[in-house]
């Protein structure tokens, strides 16, 4: 089971700054602070701009175009289905129709006890 820390700027801090000398440093910097929080909070979009010299709609860019990239936290378990024309003409339809009711969940949400998040994989 993988265990998040909660938000700390000070940690973010020490992660930006461990990775900004790398070439090309923006995504190991987004996926490490996803490591290390579950998700990539919005606070951090100025921080990781500031150090690297980007504006703040670069960073937001660059979270918001890679589909792995949680701006929120997810659940404990993810679920993702393939919402592709191919998966829906196998049945893919059907199938989150009976996860959305056996989670209690529509797909994109997270359950209340954040144990489950539903979601396509974009």
């Amino acid at each position: 089971m993988t265990s998040y820390k909660p938000w700390s700027a000070a940690r973010a801090s020490e992660i930006i700054a461990g990775h900004a000398g790398l070439e090309g440093p923006a995504l190991p910097i987004l996926h490490a602070i996803q490591v290390a929080f579950g998700f990539v909070p919005e606070a951090v979009v100025p921080m990781i701009a500031g150090v690297l010299n980007l504006s703040r709609a670069e960073v937001h860019g660059v979270v918001t175009f890679y589909h792995d990239f949680r701006r929120k936290p997810a659940g404990r378990h993810v679920l993702k289905l393939c919402r592709a024309e191919a998966c829906q003409s196998m049945g893919a339809d059907a199938l989150a129709s009976r996860a959305e009711e056996a989670l209690g969940i529509a797909m994109g949400e997270t359950s209340a006890d954040g144990l489950y998040a539903f979601s396509p994989p974009r």
